[in-house]
């Protein structure tokens, strides 16, 4: 009898000791440094995005609140994209920042990472990323720069502008300790539908003209440093812009180019 006793409460301790090691698992232990971290539905969705088309596509994170850092869902507005840019509307952004306090969330919570994709194979922030973080984001106490490239690569950078200030490298994780939903396509599609209009590489430096030339020649200006940030390019970036510009030969007409010798 206390032998089948002893075996039984042998049993009933390695079965506690199997649950406790399942359960230390499964629970999430805070990092000592800064992480970024998604919620898999919100990754998958920025997947999606990222998948759908041959541009850049933009967004913000939206966060818990009591981790600023770890996203729970990935939202867009209506935007200008190209393959090597993306511009917000801005009265877009103001209704989504709007929306976002009337739920019940705190600026830190919605506009403070800023997330977007890369065509090409490699995350590294372009100059146009570089310009757009510091002029949009540089007020702000921090920011989070995050770019996902579509070789599956990403990088994140912490932005402080408080105090001594500076840059921080952060790592990026997908969690699944954390209940989750399930992937919602159809919704994701309407999404993209109503704010993603794909834009001609060609027609996004409109502001770089003379005065009176507007009617012209707004469509086909380029900025004077459109070569360097051609060849700052990753190389299938640089391909599908001159793809883009070989389907437009009204650009290179003979008529229209003047030379002087």
């Amino acid at each position: 009898m206390n032998q089948k006793k002893t075996q039984q409460s042998t049993r009933k301790n390695k079965s506690d000791n199997q649950q406790n090691q399942e359960q230390k698992r499964r629970e999430f232990v805070q990092p000592s440094e800064p992480v970024l971290r998604f919620l898999p539905t919100a990754w998958a969705k920025l997947l999606y995005f990222r998948d759908r088309g041959q541009t850049e596509i933009g967004g913000f994170g939206i966060t818990k609140t009591d981790d600023l850092l770890y996203v729970e869902d990935f939202v867009t507005v209506k935007q200008a994209a190209t393959g090597a840019s993306i511009s917000f509307d801005d009265e877009a952004v103001a209704d989504l920042f709007d929306s976002q306090v009337d739920a019940g969330r705190k600026p830190e919570q919605f506009a403070r990472i800023w997330l977007h994709s890369h065509p090409g194979n490699s995350p590294q922030p372009s100059s146009i990323d570089e310009e757009t973080f510091r002029r949009v984001f540089g007020n702000c106490q921090w920011a989070v720069m995050f770019v996902l490239a579509l070789g599956g690569k990403s990088y994140a950078r912490l932005r402080f502008n408080v105090g001594p200030g500076g840059p921080l490298i952060v790592p990026v994780v997908v969690d699944y300790t954390q209940s989750f939903g399930p992937s919602d396509y159809e919704a994701w599609e309407a999404e993209y539908q109503a704010n993603i209009k794909h834009t001609s590489w060609s027609k996004t430096f409109g502001s770089q003209i003379e005065p009176g030339f507007e009617e012209n020649v707004s469509n086909y200006s380029v900025p004077d440093d459109w070569l360097e940030e051609l060849e700052a390019m990753e190389p299938s970036e640089r391909q599908c812009i001159l793809d883009e510009l070989a389907d437009r030969p009204d650009l290179w007409s003979e008529s229209e180019v003047i030379c002087e010798y």
